[in-house]
């Protein structure tokens, strides 16, 4: 093999405790001694600066980010969310510089990976390959992936864990959790606890490649053979608790397509909203983490392929029938059956004020005008999204109301929220009727209905 292994890329990822929280200490304390230096400036300028002011400037909001990035982790996904939550609410030129923390991490150097293959396959991996390239072809929060070939042949794309992650996941989380509590660094209105927590659990899955490969398998199984999508194997044979191994498919990012073929664009969007569907209402089995680097396009085939099964959700079939339930109320334009499916869901419970259920219910109401349709939705140029956030500040300002849905509902809004996003990034026009239509006959026939 030619590849080097000995090279002095990429940014080593602290792997043990100590060095990760002395990580943590050195961000908060270089973040605390220049708003204390740029505080005194203005003073001695005659101004009263605010600490807000202070603590997020430019500087250091550029100093967290290269920290986050460095520690990788559950420190970068916390930082991940939280871009992704304050986005609207952050200055523009703060925003941009957050958003570094959702695009590719930096990858580990080789000598370190070399360490991590040697623990999980042995001293003398090399010799079952021929071909492994050490410069990763994806670098993100909890891994980085690598192209390489069997000695027999096979075409791979190996998964390897950043060291100490697994281990890290709660220690980092209260941490970062401590430092995004500071003032000015995320906004006062802004609610963390829903965030870790979620972040928490996503970690912990996520850096279960055991887990994972379990989940691979069975959506392997569910959606192998169908025209539009394409899973990869897994490999069981080269698979660890560290690493995860399989097929490497030829395709493109869904970046690639942004400015392609509307016609592209709005196939896309549609299968992948209807995946959703039936995920949720045939399947019973669910990816819940919706992000863009988890598709990608086939243009000589024209299938879709799924990545990245570590945040999967099995869903009762009490929380698929309340969906469908709530589903055709929806279509009926029922509102007290809406509001009964809705407490069923676990979206409100029976003891919230009434003032936040109808809130709650006009919100959904909102939200289902494009299905209910015939017209293609535009998702890029809709006002849907700045509507619903509209109608949703009412509740977010009253801090006595903080109803948390069941974990597999969380799962199950987020999945549906972050399709309508990367929709929306592919400026994509979709007719979603009859989308749902075709769930909602295909559901009358197994239950034994007259066709609609």
């Amino acid at each position: 093999m030619s590849e080097d292994f000995n090279g002095n890329t990429g940014r080593a990822v602290p792997a043990d405790r100590l060095s990760r929280l002395f990580g943590m200490g050195r961000m908060s304390g270089g973040m605390a001694g220049r708003a204390l230096a740029s505080g005194a400036g203005q003073v001695a300028r005659g101004r009263r600066p605010r600490l807000n002011d202070l603590l997020m400037t430019p500087a250091n909001a550029k100093a967290l980010t290269d920290e986050l990035s460095r520690m990788r982790g559950a420190a970068m996904k916390v930082g991940q969310l939280i871009s992704m939550e304050t986005a609207d609410l952050l200055p523009p030129e703060l925003a941009a510089i957050f958003a570094r923390l959702r695009a590719d991490a930096d990858p580990m150097p080789p000598k370190q990976l070399r360490r991590v293959l040697e623990d999980n396959w042995g001293s003398d991996w090399q010799k079952r390959f021929r071909r492994f390239d050490v410069r990763p072809i994806a670098a993100a929060s909890i891994g980085q992936v690598h192209r390489a070939q069997t000695k027999d042949g096979r075409n791979l794309a190996i998964k390897v864990q950043y060291p100490g992650v697994r281990g890290s996941i709660d220690s980092d989380v209260r941490n970062i959790g401590g430092l995004m509590r500071m003032p000015g660094v995320v906004p006062r209105q802004m609610d963390l606890s829903g965030l870790l927590d979620d972040a928490r659990r996503q970690l912990h899955e996520e850096a279960d490649y055991i887990r994972e490969a379990e989940a691979l398998e069975r959506f392997h199984g569910l959606l192998g053979d169908d025209p539009e999508f394409v899973v990869p194997r897994l490999q069981p044979d080269l698979s660890t608790r560290d690493i995860l191994a399989m097929d490497y498919i030829e395709s493109q990012p869904l970046d690639a397509v942004e400015t392609g073929p509307q016609e592209t664009r709005d196939t896309i969007a549609a299968r992948l909203i209807a995946l959703v569907l039936r995920e949720l209402f045939d399947l019973g089995y669910m990816q819940t983490d919706p992000n863009f680097a988890n598709y990608r396009w086939q243009p000589d085939t024209g299938r879709i392929v799924l990545l990245d099964f570590g945040a999967t959700q099995a869903l009762s079939p009490a929380l698929v029938a309340a969906y469908r339930a709530l589903m055709e109320a929806g279509f009926a334009r029922d509102r007290a059956a809406e509001s009964t499916a809705m407490q069923a869901v676990g979206i409100f419970g029976a003891d919230d004020p009434t003032r936040h259920r109808e809130t709650i219910l006009d919100m959904f109401e909102t939200a289902l005008e494009p299905v209910l349709s015939d017209r293609p939705h535009d998702f890029a140029g809709s006002d849907l999204l700045g509507r619903l956030r509209r109608k949703g500040m009412s509740i977010g300002a009253e801090r006595d109301f903080w109803h948390v849905p069941p974990t597999e509902t969380l799962f199950v809004q987020r999945k549906v929220a972050g399709t309508y996003l990367l929709a929306a990034r592919l400026g994509a026009n979709v007719a979603l009727r009859p989308i749902v239509e075709r769930f909602r006959q295909a559901q009358d026939r197994r239950a034994g209905k007259p066709p609609l």
